[in-house]
C-alpha cells in the first residue's frame, strides 16, 4: 500500500467538471494499493497518516500532524503509484491490486481515518479525475504501508 502524501493548503478533486471533495490546509493523500494489502495494513496506513508529523510547529520544525493544525484530509485512489517501471518506456501495472480488491481497501482506509475524527472527503474510485492542489512548501511524503 503507498500513499503519497502532499501538504497543502488547499486541494480539490473534480469528475466531470465538478467538484466533488475538498479541503483546505490538510493533507491530500494519493493511494495505491498493492495484491498483498490488507485491512490490518490499510489500518495501521491510516494511523500513520493521521499522525505523521509534517506540519511546522512555532520554531518553524515539521513537529505537528494534521489533527494538530486542525486539518482535513483528501483520499484519491491513484493506481499508477504501484507502476514498475523498472523495464522499457512505459510503465507496468501488474503490481498494482486488482479493482475490486483495491475498491474495498480504499474505502476501509477511508473508514479508519473518520474513526480517527477526520472528515475525509475522497474522489470518486476508477473515474477519470482532475485533482488540483496547492502545494505547501513544498512537502511530498511517500508513506508506504
Amino acid at each position: 500500500m503507498i500513499a503519497l502524501l502532499q501538504r497543502v493548503s488547499e486541494a480539490s478533486v473534480s469528475v466531470d467538471n465538478a467538484i466533488v471533495g475538498e479541503i483546505e490546509q490538510g493533507l491530500l493523500v494519493l493511494l495505491a494499493i498493492e495484491p498483498g494489502d490488507t485491512e490490518v495494513k490499510a489500518k495501521r496506513l491510516a494511523e500513520r497518516v493521521a499522525g505523521y508529523r509534517i506540519f511546522e510547529d512555532e520554531n518553524g520544525k515539521m513537529n505537528l500532524n494534521v489533527k494538530q493544525i486542525s486539518g482535513e484530509i483528501l483520499v484519491v485512489s491513484q493506481f499508477t503509484l504501484a507502476a514498475n517501471t523498472s523495464k522499457g518506456m512505459r510503465p507496468s501495472f501488474t503490481s498494482a491490486a486488482p479493482a475490486e480488491m483495491s475498491k474495498t481497501l480504499y474505502q476501509y482506509f477511508c473508514q479508519e481515518l473518520r474513526q480517527l475524527d477526520f472528515k475525509v472527503p475522497t474522489g470518486v474510485f476508477g473515474a477519470d479525475m482532475q485533482v488540483r492542489l496547492l502545494n505547501d512548501g513544498p512537502v511530498t511524503i511517500n508513506l508506504q504501508g
